[in-house]
């Protein structure tokens, strides 16, 4: 991804207003102490595959017509009381029942899950009967404005006591297992990168982790002091030792925000990647997330000297009195007071994160790596498409680092636009595919006779319809120009040719 190149008008981007949804934080006594059940979201899901994540979902029209036949005890909505109660019933095969759960009947279950409606009416006739008097409201979170929808999630809890339940994965396909974990335990194998967990889990079972320390293990005073206190939205944590803070850039729609990162050992040394702050709104973002941070901030690091990438540097120094790092190449555009190199290992606290120079996009382009996962910068995208520039971009090279990306097989992958990458092997293997193979429709053009960048588009564009115009030729001329450093194709008065005439 990159600015609009010049010359290609795109329509006005406009954000929708956020869609409410609804999670269930369930907790029960284990034997070692408070457990909390979380379920592994199936890899076909378009929101965090493979990550663990509490069950829930959106609120429906359907739900509001509920409404009179659920109690609703919380500061919550009572269409989202309803919704996730619904959800419970559609993914658990339970409801609320006070302090405990009763099970829905398998049919009843069945036909709730083809219709959202059936729930509805199961309430009005009684044949589903619940009790949310011990649902409690814990925290509301708006997600990051990472692409053009944003949600506004209400957590709810219950807590079932002692209680035996153990979900099975039958009759639904958002999760392919559950599992009940103390918080404590999850929080460890996440800091180990054992398993992806959703960042809004993270960070509110570290709160929740705190609060029942305060009342010596119980959660049912825990929740109900969340519910009183209602803690918002704190860190954005995609790993550990990796927080993202999107800042408002004028970049490619439908991205309207580029993502700073801090990286590197949440107590200990770490970086600040890509802050692209150009309004002092954003500047106060980023200082406030750093202060938040335990650790000590060494550096700002550029991964490339895109516009929607660097920011204003006098609001940087006025904020931050720090080194600035980066490319030989983006020290052509800013001052660095440290050239980075392939392969160089920065120490940030108990982390080593991997430079990894990868041009292609653009000369210099910098990637970090850990076990973590992957700085992907403009690499590949959460949200829209990357750019090749056709001045300082080369599409050979791009397909060559995307290929080398690949075989580091990351963890994750945390681009500078959209949210994280949960499988960079998929991703990774669709950007090489679909790149290799427009490459190859653009030369197939030229070698069939077309000689112009806008005829060459638009058959090399045939397969994808919805493709700006204005886009296509300009990715169209990177293409080109790739092929001409190759030899393939040559530019001549009559227009491209083919480099064997």
């Amino acid at each position: 991804m990159s600015e609009v190149p010049e010359g290609v008008n795109l329509p006005a981007f406009a954000r929708k207003p956020p869609r409410p949804t609804v999670t269930l934080t369930l907790t029960r006594d284990g034997p070692d102490g408070v457990e909390v059940l979380l379920g592994r979201r199936a890899e076909s899901m378009r929101a965090f595959p493979g990550y663990w994540a509490f069950p829930g979902g959106g609120v429906s029209r359907t739900d509001r017509e509920g409404e009179a036949f659920v109690q609703n005890t919380t500061s919550g909505s009572t269409s989202s009381v309803v919704a996730v109660v619904r959800e419970m019933s559609e993914e658990l095969g339970v409801v609320p029942n006070g302090s405990s759960i009763i099970v829905v009947d398998a049919e009843l279950r069945k036909t709730i899950l083809e219709d959202k409606l059936a729930f509805i009416n199961a309430l009005k006739q009684e044949t589903l009967v619940t009790n949310t008097s011990e649902l409690r409201h814990i925290s509301s979170r708006t997600t990051p404005p990472f692409g053009p929808m944003q949600f506004e999630n209400t957590f709810y809890h219950l807590h079932i006591g002692n209680q035996e339940f153990n979900p099975s994965t039958d009759m639904q396909t958002e999760f392919t297992a559950f599992e009940w974990m103390r918080p404590s335990d999850m929080l460890s194998r996440w800091k180990m990168h054992e398993i992806r967990v959703a960042p809004p889990v993270v960070t509110l079972l570290m709160e929740v982790e705190r609060t029942m320390r305060h009342f010596d293990g119980n959660i049912v005073r825990a929740a109900e002091d969340l519910q009183k206190r209602q803690p918002g939205r704190r860190s954005i944590l995609f790993a550990h030792g990796v927080e993202v803070v999107p800042v408002k850039t004028a970049t490619l729609p439908p991205a309207d925000h580029t993502n700073a990162y801090l990286v590197g050992d949440p107590e200990g040394e770490f970086v600040l990647v890509d802050p692209a702050c150009r309004m002092r709104e954003g500047m106060e973002q980023l200082a406030e997330a750093v202060d938040r941070h335990r650790g000590n901030l060494i550096a700002i690091l550029f991964t490339h000297s895109h516009g929607d990438h660097i920011g204003d540097m006098d609001l940087l120094r006025e904020a931050f009195d720090v080194p600035v790092w980066g490319s030989e190449y983006t020290s052509k555009t800013v001052h660095c007071d440290r050239i980075l190199v392939d392969g160089e290992i920065l120490q940030l606290g108990n982390q080593e994160w991997t430079v990894l120079i990868t041009p292609g996009h653009h000369p210099g382009h910098i990637c970090l790596l850990s076990e973590a996962g992957l700085v992907a910068g403009d690499m590949v995208a959460g949200i829209g498409t990357i750019l090749i520039p056709p001045g300082t971009g080369d599409m050979d090279l791009y397909i060559e680092q995307l290929q080398r990306l690949r075989e580091m097989e990351p963890h994750l992958m945390f681009p500078s636009h959209g949210p994280v990458i949960s499988l960079p092997e998929k991703t990774l293997a669709y950007y090489i595919k679909h790149r290799k193979e427009r490459h190859q429709r653009v030369l197939d053009a030229v070698n069939s006779g077309l000689t112009t960048v806008p005829e060459i588009s638009v058959q090399a564009y045939a397969n994808t319809p919805d493709a700006h115009p204005g886009l296509a030729q300009d990715q169209t001329l990177a293409h080109l120009l790739s092929h001409e450093r190759s030899g393939r194709v040559q530019q001549t008065g009559q227009g491209w040719v083919s480099g064997e005439n």
